[in-house]
């Protein structure tokens, strides 16, 4: 006789949702615009440009206190690390969470700089839940005009 085993519905929404990101990353095409960009499904999603002056990355981390957020340069790396507290309801009887989509949980992001940054000269602003990081490059790499006479 075969003998069936039941889980809660928790558990096999769970598994389902959890397959269904293993078969994403599997699949997914990748959408890498240079060596220096990850594939998706990392937190926080960041951009990263450049202007004459500056270096800008821009992180979407929404839902996140400033206070928890910690970033740092050294020997040619930023790191951007902090923590996204859940905002589901504590698990108890009678409640039952059925997708959760929303990263949670520490997280830490490394980007690499180019040469010309100054890690002396960095501003990080966050607001509307984008963190704005603004990374001076070093006046000795900007182009000068020289006068011939």
């Amino acid at each position: 006789m075969l003998q069936a085993s039941f889980r809660p519905a928790s558990d096999l929404f769970g598994e389902l949702n959890r397959l269904q990101s293993v078969l994403d990353q599997v699949f997914r095409p990748l959408e890498r615009s240079s060596i220096r960009a990850l594939a998706g499904g990392t937190f926080p999603v960041i951009n990263v440009g450049t202007t004459a002056d500056s270096i800008e990355i821009m992180a979407m981390a929404p839902g996140l206190d400033p206070a928890a957020l910690q970033v740092t340069a050294d020997r040619g790396l930023l790191v951007i690390a902090g923590e996204r507290n859940a905002s589901l309801p504590e698990r108890r009887e009678g409640v039952a969470v059925y997708a959760q989509e929303r990263f949670t949980g520490s997280f830490r992001r490394v980007v690499s700089l180019p040469e010309d940054a100054d890690p002396a000269r960095i501003e990080a602003t966050y607001r509307d839940g984008v963190l704005r990081i603004s990374i001076a490059r070093r006046e000795s790499s900007r182009p000068r005009r020289i006068e011939v006479q």
